[in-house]
């Protein structure tokens, strides 16, 4: 049993690695994505900016020409049919009439496309546009216009453009390349990602598991010497030899910092034995509305101390499956926390019922000091307590809600806290009929 129990404690430590290895490879990942994402699309903008601004300059300074080529021709009534223009630049030449005087025509593919721009005014003066048909990714334009004047009159437009849809294609392609880089990137940063994350928790992995065995080995070699002491001390109160009142008053607080004492070891075993998989479930059907009376009878003597009435108002013969002790420590954990922080002549009430066919579900409610809005979440955590003065009074240790959830986790149930400052307090745990019984 005990060797199936450390492979099941082994697979499930390895699985905890793995998921929190798992998790801090994802985010890494995704920020990597990110940051890929953001270098590709500045990149792709930043270029189609450079690339466009110092197109737009070289037509803006071209068009200046060509206006005042056209105003000479104009002049002396000269067009020659070819100005020998680069390629991918044309221009068309207006009159005032609106007649075409001169042209140096654009692509085919293109030049319905642009004489529509001119006939809609489109084109701006004193500006470069870029036009993009919706329909035809392969129609990249860049156009601008010029007045001509002869004599400081306007006798004329021409409009110049440039078929710019190669160097989009280019840029287009270079971002593709720089997207496929980027995967390739990416895909290795996620394998170092995970190589580094395995690094990074080998050594924490490691010393949570060497704290795990201080705090087992510790608690166990500590009930040893504390039972001795607590032996002595019974011993010595029982003789009668000592008849000093000041020595059974320090015999009588050596028992009751040895109770605490041993309670807290105690408490530290369960979670050690609890962290590390020892204690196997003892998984079994018993009367659960037995258990909780027991419970109430058991705290009665706790309660009567302050004068605290204690209320069950349980189902008769809940018949349920599951490990009866722990159940019962989970219910004395409760019930002893709810007496502890409730004023005198306070009410505990213990109510247990079974609403839908496979849930059972019981309650431990106080009219006590309550909880803050803060505290509500906190209060689970091994070690906290809301008031540590308070808490070392009454005895507490802050293990016990921890237990209890711990409880509640291996039988796959859920708790849950209600609180108000003031009014009271109601933990309320629900569980599930396992699906298989068995030890």
């Amino acid at each position: 049993m005990l060797a199936i129990n450390w492979k099941l404690n082994k697979h499930k430590l390895t699985n905890i690695f793995y998921r929190s290895r798992l998790r801090l490879t994802i985010a890494y990942t995704t920020l990597m994505f990110l940051i890929f994402a953001l270098i590709i699309v500045f990149s792709y903008r930043g270029m189609i900016w450079a690339v466009s601004s110092e197109q737009a300059r070289e037509l803006s300074s071209a068009v200046q020409d060509v206006a005042s080529g056209e105003s000479l021709m104009m002049q002396s009534n000269f067009f020659p049919d070819d100005l020998g223009y680069r390629e991918r630049m044309f221009f068309y030449a207006y009159d005032n009439a609106g007649e075409l005087r001169h042209f140096s025509r654009a692509p085919l593919r293109l030049e319905g496309e642009v004489l529509e721009l001119i006939r809609e005014g489109q084109v701006p003066f004193s500006d470069v546009a870029v036009f993009e048909h919706d329909d035809s990714p392969d129609k990249v334009i860049m156009m601008t216009a010029a007045y001509v004047k002869i004599e400081g009159q306007n006798v004329g437009v021409v409009y110049l453009g440039k078929d710019i849809n190669a160097l989009y294609k280019g840029l287009k392609k270079f971002s593709y390349f720089l997207g496929f880089v980027s995967f390739v990137a990416l895909v290795l940063a996620a394998m170092a990602g995970y190589y580094i994350a395995g690094c990074v928790m080998a050594p924490m992995q490691a010393a949570y598991d060497r704290q795990k065995q201080f705090t087992a080995d510790a608690s166990h070699e500590l009930r040893t010497p504390l039972s001795v002491v607590m032996a002595s001390a019974d011993l010595l109160s029982n003789d009668p030899a000592v008849q000093s009142p000041f020595l059974r008053q320090v015999l009588d607080d050596v028992k009751d910092e040895v109770k605490k004492m041993s309670k807290l070891v105690g408490d530290l075993l369960i979670i050690a034995r609890s962290d590390n998989n020892v204690e196997s479930l003892n998984m079994q059907e018993f009367d659960m509305s037995a258990s909780l009376r027991q419970v109430l009878r058991n705290m009665q003597p706790l309660a009567e101390q302050k004068d605290i009435a204690l209320v069950g108002n349980i189902a008769e013969s809940i018949l349920w499956v599951g490990d009866e002790q722990k159940i019962s420590q989970l219910i004395t954990i409760l019930v002893d926390n709810a007496v502890k922080y409730t004023q005198n002549y306070g009410t505990v009430t213990v109510t247990a019922e079974v609403p839908r066919g496979k849930k059972l579900r019981f309650s431990v409610a106080d009219n006590g000091i309550g909880l803050a809005e803060e505290d509500r979440d906190k209060i689970f955590g091994r070690f906290y307590r809301v008031d540590k003065a308070r808490s070392r009074q009454m005895g507490g240790n802050g293990l016990g809600l921890a237990i209890a959830k711990d409880i509640v986790d291996v039988h796959h149930g859920y708790i849950y806290v209600d609180s108000e400052l003031g009014k009271g307090t109601t933990f309320t745990v629900e569980l599930s009929l396992p699906k298989k019984i068995g030890k």
